[in-house]
């Protein structure tokens, strides 16, 4: 299964581009997890002929089985991002595309309104969106030396969208033959 990460910050350090990093490593085993790093370099939305960044992140997406995406908590989507999504859309490469998405907030009314503008524009371009919003307390440190979320109930949220989004392949158990039980006369 083929991922595509989108980080909806530019800030390199920042929570939401680790979060995607952390994310990226709960995918399961064999899932290959791309990141798009070209979110800075995304033009505004215009008819015409497609900007090559914007064709590199068509590309990516319409090969992918699936999109991680973090955005920060605001009331509306950092501009760049909000580009992107478009050139998505135009494109038509969303629809009918599984697509998980997580914020995160201080305040638990924070992250809610970032995902809410994502499930508008994402549903509005006909991908299958599946997310979580995730409240985190300012003062304990959320990522290990590994970039690995450290708090438990983080990652089971964390792991319960990736779940979603990747699920593992189910098989039916081995069952036994049904025997006829012998009668005696």
């Amino acid at each position: 299964m083929k991922v595509v990460g989108i980080a909806g910050s530019l800030h390199t350090g920042s929570f939401i581009n680790r979060l995607l990093e952390a994310v990226g490593r709960e995918l399961p085993p064999g899932a290959d997890f791309t990141r798009w790093p070209g979110l800075a370099t995304t033009p505004p939305y215009a008819a015409g002929p497609m900007p090559g960044a914007a064709i590199e992140l068509v590309r990516l997406v319409d090969q992918a089985d699936g999109v991680l995406l973090t955005a920060p908590e605001h009331s509306l989507l950092p501009a760049e991002l909000g580009h992107a999504l478009r050139w998505l859309s135009a494109a038509g490469v969303l629809t009918g595309k599984h697509v998980a998405v997580m914020s995160a907030s201080v305040r638990a009314c924070g992250a809610m309104w970032a995902q809410a503008e994502l499930y508008t524009q994402l549903t509005g371009a006909g991908a299958v969106v599946m997310g979580s919003e995730l409240v985190l307390s300012p003062s304990c440190p959320h990522f290990d030396a590994k970039g690995m979320l450290t708090a438990r109930y983080l990652r089971d949220q964390v792991r319960e969208v990736v779940g979603r989004l990747c699920p593992a392949p189910v098989r039916e158990p081995v069952r036994e033959p049904v025997r006829e039980p012998v009668l005696s006369a």
